[in-house]
């Protein structure tokens, strides 16, 4: 298990750490709620409503590795993502899962130093 720590907002990738080949199937849960399936040359992702309302437009996969991006994260987002990769010739089946904790967003340090620069021009 791989935990994460990503501050609101920011995007994060959960590497599959593997090069897809033609006969891998890759499936992506989060809280076992199907996000994707990869098949072949094949890509689906949030095929039901309550993923599609819940990631609306926020999720991409890499189709060369099979890592799902998740862009503008929110709190919601927390909770365990989890990775099958079957490969059809060889029957082997493999899981990852990713823990991933989702932090207030803050301030970043260039908005920091804009806020002191604005201060001290007042």
């Amino acid at each position: 298990m791989k935990r994460m720590s990503v501050k609101e907002g920011e995007s994060v990738t959960l590497d599959s750490g593997v090069i897809k080949t033609p006969n891998d199937s890759m499936t992506w849960h989060f809280n076992h709620t199907r996000l994707a399936n990869i098949t072949g040359d094949q890509s689906k992702i949030c095929t039901d409503v309550q993923c599609k309302e819940r990631f609306r437009d926020r999720l991409k996969l890499d189709h060369q590795t099979g890592s799902l991006i998740i862009m503008n994260i929110t709190n919601t987002d927390s909770g365990e993502y989890t990775l099958l990769i079957e490969n059809s010739s060889f029957s082997i089946i493999s899981m990852k899962i990713f823990n991933v904790t989702v932090t207030g967003s803050g301030l970043s340090s260039g908005a920091v130093a804009g806020i002191v620069v604005g201060v001290l021009l007042v």
